[in-house]
C-alpha cells in the first residue's frame, strides 16, 4: 500500500504539509489549520510542488535562507488506499495514528489570490 505522511512545519507561518504517494512521488498540499480529524471539518490545502519519496520521513530544522526555512516534524503517517480518483476529486482512506478513515480532496474554482496555486478542501467523509 502506497504512504501518507503530514509534517507539521513552523515556517513563516505555521501550517501542515499533507503529502500522498502517487506515481513515485508525494503529491502535495499546504494545510493551513491542523487536518481535520472528524467529520464535516473541511481544511483549505493548497496544493505545492511534488516532493521525493525520501522527504516522507524527514523531521529537522531547514536553515534560514532556504525554501521553507523552519522546523519541520511528522504529524501523522501511515498507509492509504486510493478509492477513486478524477482530475477534481480524490477519495481514500488514511490508516495513520491520528488520521484514520475515509478522507476527501476536492479541487476548488481558481482563486486569484492564490495565483499559480490549485486549491482544494480536504475533508473526512
Amino acid at each position: 500500500m502506497p504512504i501518507f505522511v503530514v509534517q507539521e512545519h513552523a515556517a513563516r507561518k505555521l501550517h501542515w504539509d499533507f503529502r500522498i504517494e502517487m506515481n513515485k512521488t508525494l503529491k502535495s498540499w499546504a494545510i493551513l489549520k491542523e487536518p481535520p480529524l472528524q467529520a464535516k471539518l473541511k481544511r483549505l490545502a493548497i496544493q505545492v510542488e511534488d516532493h521525493d519519496l525520501s522527504y516522507a520521513s524527514f523531521e529537522g530544522l531547514i536553515p534560514e535562507g532556504m525554501y521553507g526555512a523552519g522546523k519541520v516534524k511528522i504529524w501523522d503517517k501511515g498507509k492509504y488506499k486510493l478509492i477513486d480518483k478524477k482530475s477534481d476529486k480524490l477519495v481514500f482512506t488514511l490508516n495513520g495514528k491520528k488520521m484514520k478513515g475515509e478522507y476527501v480532496l476536492l479541487k476548488l474554482k481558481p482563486n486569484p489570490r492564490f495565483k499559480g496555486k490549485d486549491n482544494w478542501l480536504l475533508f473526512k467523509k
